[in-house]
C-alpha cells in the first residue's frame, strides 16, 4: 500500500507493506501513480532488468527508483508492474511497462528526482514503512 502526502513544493510517498520486497514494488508503483495519473491503463508489454548494488536500505531504495526514474526520462518508458529480489549485495528488479503514448497515459506530475531528504525504511510491529521525497 501506498500514499502521495503533499510536502511544501515536493510530494512525499508513504509506503506501507508486510515485508521489504513488498515495500520496494509499492514504492516503485506509488513513484509512476505520480508521474501517470491513469497507471491502470499502462500494459506491461517490454521489460527492463535493474541490478542496485548495496546493503544499506535507503540507499537501495533510492538507487531504485532513480534507475526507474531515469529509465522513464531517458527511454519515455511507463512501467507499471515490478518485481524485487532483494539480497545481501543489493536489489535484482525487472519493471514491465510500455513506452509513453500521449494519447493513451495521462501525464499527472514531472517528477524531477528522488530526494534524499526524510528519506527512511523502517522495521514496524506489522512490517515496514518507507518515506520518499519526489521533486516536482
Amino acid at each position: 500500500m501506498f500514499e502521495v502526502f503533499e510536502h511544501t513544493a515536493d510530494l512525499g510517498l508513504r509506503v506501507i507493506a508486510p515485508d521489504l520486497e513488498t515495500l520496494f514494488v509499492d514504492a516503485a508503483r506509488g513513484l509512476f501513480s505520480t508521474i501517470v495519473a491513469n497507471l491502470e491503463d499502462v500494459r506491461p508489454v517490454q521489460q527492463i532488468d535493474i541490478h542496485v548494488p548495496g546493503h544499506e536500505r535507503e540507499y537501495v531504495l533510492f538507487d531504485w527508483l532513480n534507475e526507474l526514474l531515469y529509465t522513464f526520462e531517458t527511454s519515455r518508458l511507463v512501467l507499471c508492474q515490478f518485481q524485487v529480489r532483494l539480497t545481501d549485495q543489493g536489489l535484482e528488479g525487472t519493471a514491465r511497462g510500455e513506452p509513453l503514448d500521449p494519447a493513451r497515459h495521462v501525464l499527472a506530475h514531472e517528477v524531477k528526482a528522488i530526494t534524499y531528504h526524510e528519506l527512511k525504511v523502517e522495521q514496524t510491529e506489522s512490517g515496514w514503512r518507507a518515506e520518499v521525497i519526489v521533486d516536482i
